[in-house]
């Protein structure tokens, strides 16, 4: 006789907006995945193939060269820290972030979120229906959350790159966008063939 298959958690469409706590415990969804926007929750699709191969070909061009007290992660819920704990949280999943190993084991240890303080790179792969929402919308959310570099790709030929800082006071300020090669010293030296991304 064969066991049948654990049910997937599937969230049900909550009747308030959520804090930060009451996403997390949400866990995993069954189809594609969420953000928390000011407390409401936000499916998003499943990314296209070009969309994939260009995030697994940043981080593995940015993993092979950061210094060894920090990690390069794919896919995973920040907490932006915008509002406190007992209101409508904020959350995104960029494609990629960089944070310290220390960052690491606190989740590892203590579970919960990453938080948006312990980013210190965040990067997107700007999709057709995502380019508003990581020029405008998360350019200002991570700004306002204190994240010290913002990575903005663009794979429509010629693929590039936009790297901005946060200046705290005037939000995010355009350090270099290029195309062919991206080369940095900060926030740690660097080099990423833009082309392999396709």
């Amino acid at each position: 006789m064969t066991a049948m298959p654990a049910p997937r958690h599937e969230p049900t469409t909550p009747d308030h907006p959520l804090t930060i706590g009451e996403y997390a415990e949400l866990g995993e969804t069954k189809s594609g995945y969420t953000e928390l926007i000011e407390g409401s929750l936000l499916m998003s699709p499943s990314p296209a193939p070009n969309h994939n191969i260009a995030s697994g070909e940043l981080f593995v061009q940015v993993r092979q060269q950061l210094p060894a007290d920090l990690r390069a992660i794919l896919d995973v819920d920040v907490d932006l820290g915008l509002g406190p704990p007992s209101e409508p949280g904020f959350s995104r999943r960029p494609d990629l972030i960089v944070v310290s190993r220390d960052t690491v084991r606190r989740v590892a240890s203590a579970g919960g979120l990453i938080r948006a303080s312990e980013v210190l790179v965040v990067a997107e792969i700007v999709s057709p229906s995502s380019r508003r929402i990581d020029n405008v919308d998360k350019r200002g959310e991570y700004a306002d959350a204190g994240i010290p570099w913002y990575w903005i790709v663009d794979i429509d030929e010629p693929i590039s790159v936009v790297a901005s800082y946060n200046t705290e006071e005037f939000g995010y300020r355009d350090h270099q966008q290029v195309t062919g090669t991206f080369i940095t010293e900060e926030p740690f030296p660097i080099t990423v063939d833009l082309d392999r991304l396709r």
